[in-house]
C-alpha cells in the first residue's frame, strides 16, 4: 500500500510560479498542510508506523520532517531522486504571464499541458514517465510507505498505476493537503 502525498504550499506555488526542479519555502499553510497531513496518516490503519520516503527536493523533504514530527517518533525519511518533481527547463521560476510573452502561444490552459506540448528544454514525458514507473515497480512490491513527491509527479504516478493514457494522467487534479492511498489496483482519496 502507497499513501502518496504532494508537499505543502510553497511561496511559488502561492505566486503562481512554476517550480520546476527550483525550491521555495513552505509557506505557513504549506506547513500547516504538512502537520495535518501527518496527523492524518498517523490515524491510518497501516500508515502509523510506514517507512516514510521522499523526493530529494527542498520543499518536499521539509513536507515530509513536519509529517515524521506529526505521525510521532523518530522516523527515518528514505529519499529517492526519481521522485523528484519534472524539470522545467526555461519555464522554472515564471509565471504564466511571463511565459506568454517570451513565448507567445505555447500555454495550452495547464502547466502540465503546456508542459507536455511546449515546453522547449523541459524533461520529457518520457522521461519522467520511465523514472516514475521504476520506482513505482519496486514500490508496489515493497512494504507499506509514506511517499511525499509533487503535483506533476504524483499526476504520472496515479495514471501509471492505474493504467491510464499520458492525458488521462495529466488531467487529474493534484491539491495540496490531500492522501491519495495506492492499494489492491485501486485509488482512494483521503481528504480528512
Amino acid at each position: 500500500m502507497i499513501y502518496l502525498v504532494r508537499h505543502g504550499q510553497t511561496v511559488f506555488n502561492a505566486e503562481l510560479r512554476l517550480q520546476g526542479r527550483l525550491d521555495s519555502p513552505l509557506t505557513g499553510l504549506g506547513r500547516s498542510q504538512a502537520h495535518l497531513l501527518g496527523l492524518k496518516l498517523r490515524a491510518l490503519a497501516g500508515a502509523d508506523d510506514a517507512e516514510l520516503e521522499s523526493s530529494p527536493q527542498d520543499r518536499a523533504v521539509c513536507t515530509a520532517r513536519i509529517i515524521a514530527a506529526a505521525m510521532g517518533g523518530r522516523r527515518q525519511i528514505r529519499l529517492d531522486p526519481r521522485l523528484r518533481e519534472i524539470s522545467l527547463g526555461s519555464w522554472e521560476g515564471l509565471t504564466q504571464a511571463d511565459i506568454e510573452s517570451r513565448w507567445p502561444g505555447v500555454w495550452r490552459g495547464t502547466v502540465r499541458q503546456s508542459w507536455v506540448e511546449s515546453c522547449p528544454d523541459g524533461e520529457t514525458y518520457d522521461s519522467a514517465e520511465a523514472r516514475l514507473k521504476d520506482w513505482l515497480a519496486e514500490a508496489v512490491a515493497q512494504e507499506t510507505r509514506v511517499v511525499v513527491s509533487h503535483g506533476v509527479s504524483i499526476g504520472i504516478l496515479r495514471g501509471l498505476y492505474l493504467g491510464l493514457a499520458r492525458d488521462e494522467a495529466l488531467a487529474f487534479p493534484v491539491p495540496q493537503g490531500v492522501i491519495w492511498v495506492l492499494d489492491d489496483g485501486a485509488i482512494r482519496t483521503v481528504l480528512d
